[in-house]
């Protein structure tokens, strides 16, 4: 601090010679802000990356940042993303920007969920969208008559970066299929159960909303605040910013424009993709090890990038897909988030889940070390028509009796007992290290920065607004409860929400500072499954509610932060977002209804076309997994799975060791471990492989560490380019290959960079021990 207060000194030596009183008094209150702006780079932005306290000299000196500290952000991943100014009569609310929103929106959701029903699936990424609406924006710019409807001009001037800001919230709120339709397709597809069009709108619409409402009641907490950075809307603005507002200064001798770096980035992803995705596949699973010895089962499961660990020295893609297609971009969260995650695959993965699957531990042995499958004592892939009785769709025990129990992969069954943990260390973590904050932002004591003082401007939204949301869908959802026989009370629903809300607020502020989300979907599973056993509709029905309204408030928090940055009407950012999301869930369940007609065998297994519904047959392998077989039968005491429960006491105790360690050496390296992050950093693991995420942590460190270390100016300048550059063109050449060669079902070259990577590891067969025909393992009762 006192290295900063010199820095601080030298900055304002100039203003000290002013003499006029009034001057001086506007010095003293400049650098009553520049102070706690300056608290705020040693203290909040130091808990989550450890790089910032060795950059006070270039942080205060940044080319981005002003003279004066107080007039633009006090975080440096912020300064390089977002500009520190406003021009409030720079066009928003146009009859183009809400064209061209409805347009992509309408486009990416019917795209998006017709192709979630293919495998391999694709999907338009938001980047897509908002890269597709600058050519037309621009052309409607230039191009378009002005004339008049209903006294709106159809061209008022140029395309503006606000009104593009605008597009790219608006046709992404509904880009992705809504967790709704999964319900729906499995009720309709393998339960055989259709409530029409009435049920499958309210359904939909009630589980997109809520949340909404639960995030603008929120926006106080997770939005306002400048702690509040939600790393991920930096790309966005980034890119937005290189398109529109195209300055260029030196950064560490490098000259070349943001957006020129930008678009050289883009056309290098867009090329190279191609050979992992189709020419040289082997550079996607890059496990050279398991090529020397492919049929060696301890080879392949300690380095195998596909159902492995994926060990040093096996442990680096050449793939962006794999390095950023499960988690996200690795440039993006900060460092210290980073370090925690990479622990996390070390201590869990690398030391933990060796140590239980080579112990026999849960008879891992008869099961591969890694895979998302669920299988029975014959080694087959769980059949659960044969535990379900056709007729009642409920769970028939005397079949359960002769068949057999559930069996997980060693990782899968661990990835509960982290869910368990994170769910626990988000709660006690939140309080203690961040219950203060909170508490500061409910009676508006928090410093604020120029965003929230450049957001004054505009007219806030109205918390009744949100208010009437809730209650307008919330009826939507007792409806959808009450009038057809989705065996859910209406108990079941208050319980489900207020389990979503409770969470809202550690779950956002974990998002916002890490980049990391923590979901509910495994702990809303275990909570219905006990609550109301042997129904599956229900427990489909609890999980989303629960787990998707608290995720998409989450969602929608990350956007309004979005607007903030940007300076968007909130009013009108209110608008961009409510009305198309109630629009795309109609056209994403116009398209539903018209695949069950129009598309022969949809969801079965040999579907020629490959619409075999992945996503559904998850969803509804997971009905019968939690709300059939239910947790009791795998987690109470005496049960295979029984041990994994301990894991919540972990969760919670774990931050507190922690908390009072910082009160007792607040210097400590440990402030920058944030448990929540440790525990569901890796949650996507499987069918992720701990090789995505040392692949991950190893850009993400060479980057967020070691670059932004070494080289600040070149790191604000171009980091974020860099990550929206890769990110776009893999998107783009994702959808080529996938309309040119997938659809057409156009065969891969047939040589060795596209045979060698047939391991047991590539074919999930590494199995330490196979049964020979007839056998079985397992307890003997269950």
């Amino acid at each position: 601090m006192n290295k900063i207060s010199a820095l601080l000194s030298s900055k304002t030596v100039e203003v000290t010679e002013v003499t006029s009183t009034s001057e001086k008094s506007n010095h003293d209150l400049e650098k009553t802000h520049a102070e706690a702006n300056l608290r705020l780079i040693t203290s909040k932005s130091q808990e989550f990356d450890p790089v910032t306290s060795n950059l006070a000299k270039d942080i205060i000196e940044d080319d981005y940042a002003a003279v004066k500290i107080e007039d633009d952000s006090p975080y440096p991943e912020v300064r390089a993303a977002i500009p520190s100014d406003d021009d409030p009569s720079i066009l928003q609310n146009t009859v183009r920007m809400w064209v061209l929103t409805m347009v992509l929106g309408t486009v990416g959701a019917g795209v998006n969920i017709l192709f979630s029903f293919h495998s391999p699936q694709f999907s338009l990424s938001s980047f897509v969208t908002t890269l597709l609406a600058w050519p037309l924006g621009n052309y409607w710019g230039k191009y378009f008559p002005n004339w008049k409807l209903f006294g709106l001009q159809l061209n008022p001037g140029p395309f503006t970066i606000k009104e593009h800001a605008l597009i790219c919230i608006g046709a992404n709120v509904g880009l992705s299929p809504a967790y709704a339709t999964d319900i729906l397709l499995a009720q309709n597809r393998f339960y055989g159960s259709d409530f029409g069009w009435g049920f499958d709108l309210l359904a939909t619409m009630s589980t997109q909303c809520i949340g909404f409402a639960f995030g603008g009641l929120c926006r106080r907490i997770l939005v306002d605040p400048p702690s509040m950075i939600w790393p991920s809307n930096l790309v966005t603005a980034t890119f937005l910013t290189n398109l529109h507002i195209n300055e260029n200064h030196p950064a560490n001798g490098w000259k070349i424009s943001r957006l020129a770096f930008f678009s050289v980035m883009f056309i290098c992803s867009f090329v190279y993709y191609w050979f992992p995705g189709y020419i040289f596949q082997a550079l996607s699973y890059f496990s050279w090890i398991t090529w020397i010895k492919p049929n060696n089962v301890i080879i392949n499961q300690i380095f195998g990038s596909s159902t492995g660990l994926g060990m040093f020295p096996n442990n680096i893609a050449l793939d962006w897909n794999q390095i950023a297609g499960y988690i996200g971009s690795p440039l993006i969260p900060p460092a210290g988030t980073i370090w925690t995650i990479f622990l996390s695959v070390v201590v869990m993965f690398w030391v933990v889940t060796p140590a239980l699957h080579y112990s026999n531990t849960w008879f891992a042995q008869y099961l591969p070390i890694s895979s998302s499958g669920s299988y029975d004592r014959y080694q087959q892939p769980y059949n659960v028509s044969r535990i379900v009785d056709p007729k009642t769709l409920t769970f028939n025990k005397e079949e359960y009796a002769n068949y057999s129990p559930l069996f997980l992969s060693t990782t899968f069954a661990l990835s509960y007992g982290l869910s368990f943990a994170a769910i626990t260390a988000t709660i006690v973590h939140t309080v203690l290290f961040h219950g203060r904050d909170i508490v500061k932002q409910f009676k508006r004591q928090d410093t604020p920065d120029v965003h929230n003082r450049l957001m004054k401007s505009y007219k806030p939204t109205p918390d009744w607004w949100f208010a009437v949301v809730f209650v307008i869908f919330f009826g939507m959802a007792v409806g959808t409860l009450r009038g057809w026989p989705t065996e859910m009370p209406i108990w079941a629903l208050v319980v489900g929400l207020i389990i979503g809300f409770i969470f809202l607020l550690p779950v956002g502020v974990i998002y916002a500072l890490t980049n990391i989300a923590v979901g509910l979907n495994v702990v809303s599973e275990f909570i219905i499954g006990y609550m109301i056993p042997g129904k599956p509709l229900c427990m489909m029905f609890f999980k989303t509610f629960t787990y998707i309204t608290n995720s998409q408030a989450v969602t929608f928090a990350q956007d309004m932060k979005l607007g903030h940055y940007m300076k968007l009407q909130p009013r009108l950012m209110f608008w961009v977002q409510m009305i198309p999301t109630v629009w795309t869930s109609i056209v994403q369940i116009a398209v539903l209804r018209w695949s069950y007609g129009n598309i022969n065998d949809l969801c079965l297994v040999h579907q020629p076309n490959h619409y075999t519904c992945p996503n559904g047959r998850v969803f509804f392998n997971a009905s019968i997994i939690w709300g059939v077989i239910g947790p009791q039968r795998q987690f109470s005491s005496g049960q295979i799975y029984y041990g994994l429960l301990f894991f919540f006491i972990i969760g919670a105790i774990l931050p507190v060791i922690s908390w009072l360690i910082l009160k007792k050496w607040p210097g400590s390296p440990i402030r920058w471990l944030n448990w929540p992050v440790f525990f569901s950093g890796t949650g996507y693991i499987p069918p992720a492989t701990p090789y995505n995420y040392t692949s991950y942590c190893a850009v993400g460190l060479t980057f967020g560490y070691f670059i932004k270390r070494k080289f600040f100016h070149w790191w604000t300048k171009y980091n974020y380019s860099l990550s929206a550059g890769l990110d776009i063109g893999l998107a783009w050449s994702s959808l080529v290959i996938f309309c040119a060669i997938s659809l057409p079902n156009v065969a891969a070259p047939n040589w060795w960079g596209n045979n060698v990577i047939n391991t047991l590891d590539y074919n999930n067969e590494a199995i330490k021990v196979v049964l020979p025909e007839g056998g079985s393992f397992g307890p003997s009762s269950w």
